[in-house]
């Protein structure tokens, strides 16, 4: 059976969105297998070997270290564990949602928060070994003149003067994993193209997250447009993609956005999923070493004699890539 690793959310009804389908006479099903193959069409192209080393993460949300900000009690996790794959040359894969853009529309506040784990992917940035996807929660990346308007820079509060921050970055909606001597690619996105709210009405739902829902999180209601906090949608959004992934000669496809891991068997359709980086007290991702798959958490382990430190466990695999891609 597909194993889908669950943590802890409330989940919230979604009718309002069938209601507005419904009155539109909307076929969002449709639409959304539509929005998945022009992803698959024009996914940036990117070619690895049996000596790469890659890290994918999603959905780190990184915010201005406030009351809603959902990074914040994950952050020194996350450091750790970049600290440990630039270390080890890895080429790091972020499957969007990685600034939390939509709660915030500051992103100065964002980088003063998070200043050490920006200058981290700045390395990997330099190595070219970066590659960054936008998903619904930095949306605005799609446009290229707003990725060097946001990221190409930033004040220095000391000096008064504006300092190189990102030069020449590229943000991709999607990615083809080419690998010699297999007969298919692997095709990544952030997974809301298998999401019509939050893909083709992303600006309102913004508006209603940045100024509905984020001032309620206080009092302890979540977000029920996010597939992520509402398990319906969460359902509809998998039940999207693998309708795609059978129509589509069983390709293997990579996402984030629902914030839940899968990892499914070589004989089960090949749709993984990284999970989050704001899982409580863990993030997840998905490596590719060797051509070997696996799917990982980093979280805070305390010893037998009361001592915290920081590891990774592997939750699934190692299992070999051609067991899901073929060879040639």
């Amino acid at each position: 059976m597909n194993k889908c690793y669950v943590f802890k959310n409330n989940n919230t009804k979604n009718q309002a969105l069938n209601y507005i389908s419904s009155i539109l006479g909307l076929n969002t099903s449709l639409m959304m297998q539509h929005t998945m193959s022009l992803a698959f069409k024009k996914a940036h192209a990117l070619h690895i070997t049996k000596h790469s080393k890659v890290i994918i993460f999603s959905d780190c949300h990184r915010g201005n270290n406030s009351y809603a900000d959902d990074f914040s009690h994950n952050s020194k996790i996350y450091k750790h564990a970049l600290d440990n794959y630039c270390d080890k040359d890895f080429t790091y894969i972020e499957l969007g949602d990685g600034i939390e853009l939509w709660e915030n529309n500051d992103f100065s506040e964002i980088l003063t928060s998070y200043k050490d784990v920006f200058d981290l992917l700045l390395k990997f940035h330099d190595k070219n070994q970066l590659y960054l996807l936008w998903g619904n929660h930095d949306m605005v990346f799609k446009k290229k003149k707003n990725v060097s308007k946001i990221l190409g820079s930033y004040l220095d509060k000391n000096t008064g003067k504006r300092v190189p921050l990102f030069t020449d970055l590229s943000y991709y909606e999607s990615l083809r994993i080419h690998l010699d001597g297999f007969k298919q690619s692997i095709f990544l996105m952030h997974g809301h193209q298998a999401d019509f709210f939050n893909y083709h009405c992303w600006k309102l739902s913004r508006f209603l997250v940045r100024y509905l829902w984020k001032p309620l999180q206080r009092i302890g209601y979540k977000d029920p447009t996010s597939p992520a906090k509402n398990h319906k949608e969460l359902i509809r959004v998998e039940k999207r993609i693998k309708k795609w992934i059978q129509h589509h000669d069983n390709q293997m496809v990579i996402t984030g956005h629902t914030h839940r891991p899968r990892f499914p068997r070589p004989d089960e359709l090949p749709y993984f999923n990284d999970g989050s980086c704001v899982h409580p007290k863990s993030i997840t991702g998905l490596e590719i070493v060797g051509l070997n798959i696996s799917l990982i958490k980093w979280e805070t382990i305390t010893s037998k004699e009361g001592k915290q430190k920081i590891g990774k466990t592997i939750i699934e695999g190692p299992t070999p890539l051609h067991l899901y891609l073929g060879r040639e």
